[in-house]
């Protein structure tokens, strides 16, 4: 197979006026381009890839048609963007041969594309536009007039770029980039042994004290705060002695004498 290989500088679609082609890889070239690919051996669909010298990026794509100026190569913007090149600058672009592709593996940067009824429906329309892929890249699909982002993981049965053309390959995805793992239900811990035992020293601690208010002597003193709970203190033994003296006290100044009075004979 011949060889193509052109220097030309590079303008982002919009420049071409076909906004359309910003949803694909199709490039489009000078038609000086195709007067040298016409004359060489090579094989169709034409398949390009292109290199940016100063970044030492490379990508593939295809083409859409041959009305540039000379010069002159319209690449999409995100093409642009992922290959690291502005306005004017220089790239080369070389045709290939590409194989077909048995297998890719994408990654979506959010969820809400793998949430509708059928992703690989959607991705299998919006790839329409695409001649090949390329590992490593980020592509850019419009789903519902929204753009979206989705990342080139895996590429077989070429591990840098296969051709999508006319195949039927296996395709997978990996979690979307936003995506995040449900919460857990937080499941309550049975209760351990040691963990029953503060219970129950708990309980007790809060239940019922008898008699903890403040104890009165017979003598009238307040009670000694340092008895233990539920233990009655009625008094002292200096209150029973003075208790015992007052009543001696009483009794001889009543003049109560025991077993002082007339005695009686009982006759028969």
């Amino acid at each position: 197979m011949s060889s193509f290989m052109q220097f030309y500088r590079c303008y982002p679609m919009s420049f071409s006026g076909q906004h359309h082609l910003e949803n694909g890889n199709k490039i489009i070239l000078p038609i000086s381009a195709l007067d040298l690919l016409s004359s060489m051996t090579i094989e169709y669909p034409m398949l390009f890839q292109i290199v940016n010298p100063s970044a030492r990026k490379i990508s593939h794509c295809g083409v859409m048609e041959f009305s540039a100026e000379e010069g002159e190569v319209f690449l999409p913007s995100w093409l642009m963007k992922n290959m690291d090149l502005e306005e004017a600058d220089m790239v080369t672009v070389k045709n290939v041969c590409l194989k077909k592709a048995t297998f890719v593996k994408f990654r979506p940067h959010e969820q809400a594309l793998m949430e509708v009824s059928n992703p690989k429906a959607v991705l299998e329309k919006s790839l329409r536009g695409f001649s090949c892929l390329t590992a490593g890249d980020t592509i850019v699909i419009d789903y519902n007039g929204k753009k979206c982002c989705i990342d080139v993981l895996e590429t077989k049965p070429d591990k840098k770029a296969v051709s999508i053309i006319e195949t039927d390959c296996e395709v997978d995805f990996a979690p979307a980039l936003d995506y995040k793992e449900p919460e857990k239900p937080v499941v309550a811990m049975p209760a351990t042994k040691k963990t029953k035992e503060e219970g129950r020293e708990e309980e007790k601690e809060v239940k019922f004290r008898a008699f903890t208010g403040v104890g009165r002597r017979l003598d009238g003193g307040k009670s000694s705060g340092s008895r233990k709970a539920g233990k009655l203190v009625s008094g002292s033994s200096e209150a029973v002695e003075n208790l015992e003296e007052s009543e001696r006290v009483k009794k001889k100044e009543n003049g109560f004498q025991p077993f002082c009075g007339k005695s009686y004979k009982l006759s028969g």
